[in-house]
């Protein structure tokens, strides 16, 4: 691997123009664009459409922007893709807290994963938004990710290095009066940047407000499993947070090609790859005649309490895509599933049971059944 080429352009050129940078009053162009956008990449000005880097920007930016435009294909990252202008912060967030007030305080937060660029995680933002009807404000939240497969190195490294920004980002937004929900949704190693900036924010706002951060849902998380059971049994998923409506939704899948890589790099059980680490406990879910599929645990304190802190939803036999990584997107089930847990709902339809009370699985579609996944998953106005 090569380390991170710095271009033939200085960092400090790209941001030169004003609009990089704008002041309070020249915002009325950005107002027209329905996303709001939270940004530490390196933004390109210089160009006729603003585009935002692979790199590490000077500081973090916060905008407006559309999904791609009518006709873009996938493969199409070019500046032109996504509608894109910055807004001055302040007036960012007194946009932000007006669109709050007008959808009871409910604001969606998406956190992209590895090997993203702007383009594919605006279109996943858009897609969301779409799926699950959200009428609230939508923000993504874009840190430096390299968008290639053999940078994740790169992208583990830039995702530490942001830690700092997005927990500030969401310790504003849940001290901010207009927010009463945030559902917070994270993909892949975005979940990295989640859960430790949720645990800090828990432990620096004054009483419960953090628990405005009611609805956080993990997509195949690239996360170590055990790491992630201390963390919330301590803060995240305490007994003050559940019984203030925190939950969590964890959606894993052992067809997920990229978290298995992972779990090789790592050497340790991800998250969203539930691989049984102990041989013992695999063997003993053999002779019941289980899957031999190891989960993260409930909270101990919590199973006695009425409301579910912690789900894990498997989407092992509706798997779609060639890394299996991405079904929140691609699989009819796992779509129809995120979208009613987005909206709230605790125990949506196609889910079954499994021997442990807070894992389900979405079995296989029935035979003959042909969903049309792409008309599902992308949902149109």
């Amino acid at each position: 691997m090569t380390p991170v080429d710095y271009g033939k352009i200085p960092h400090s050129a790209y941001v030169g123009p004003e609009r990089c940078n704008p002041k309070a009053t020249a915002q009325a162009a950005a107002d027209d664009k329905p996303f709001f956008l939270v940004t530490s990449r390196l933004p390109d000005c210089l160009t006729e459409n603003i585009n935002l880097l692979n790199h590490r920007g000077d500081k973090v930016r916060h905008g407006r922007f559309a999904g791609p435009l009518t006709g873009a294909q996938e493969s199409d990252e070019t500046a032109s893709a996504i509608p894109l202008s910055f807004t001055d912060s302040q007036q960012w967030w007194a946009n932000l807290a007006g669109k709050m007030r007008g959808a009871d305080g409910r604001v969606l937060v998406y956190v992209h994963g590895f090997r993203e660029t702007f383009y594919t995680s605006s279109r996943d933002t858009a897609q969301i938004a779409r799926l699950a009807n959200f009428t609230g404000p939508v923000i993504q939240y874009s840190w430096p990710s390299q968008g290639a497969f053999l940078k994740y190195p790169v992208d583990e490294t830039n995702m530490y290095w942001d830690e700092r920004n997005f927990r500030k980002f969401l310790m504003q937004l849940a001290r901010l009066e207009s927010t009463k929900e945030i559902v917070l949704i994270s993909h892949s190693l975005g979940a990295r940047l989640v859960i430790p900036s949720v645990e800090h924010v828990d432990r620096s706002v004054a009483n419960s407000d953090s628990s405005v951060i009611s609805n956080i849902i993990l997509v195949s998380p690239d996360v170590d499993t055990q790491d992630f059971e201390r963390d919330i049994a301590e803060e995240i998923l305490s007994n003050r947070r559940v019984r203030n409506d925190r939950r969590i939704t964890v959606y894993a899948s052992m067809n997920d090609r990229a978290l298995s890589l992972s779990d090789n790099f790592h050497g340790y059980p991800r998250l969203g790859y539930p691989r049984c680490f102990d041989p013992f406990e695999a063997a003993d879910l053999k002779a019941r005649n289980l899957p031999e599929r190891c989960y993260a645990a409930h909270p101990e304190y919590a199973q006695a309490m009425d409301k579910t802190a912690l789900t894990i939803i498997d989407t092992t036999a509706i798997s779609r895509g060639r890394s299996g990584h991405s079904n929140y997107l691609l699989s009819a089930p796992a779509c129809r599933d995120l979208a009613a847990v987005v909206n709230g709902e605790r125990k949506p339809e196609g889910r079954q049971a499994t021997h442990l009370a807070h894992v389900f699985v979405l079995p296989p579609i029935a035979k003959g059944e042909k969903p049309d996944h792409l008309a599902i998953c992308r949902r149109t106005e």
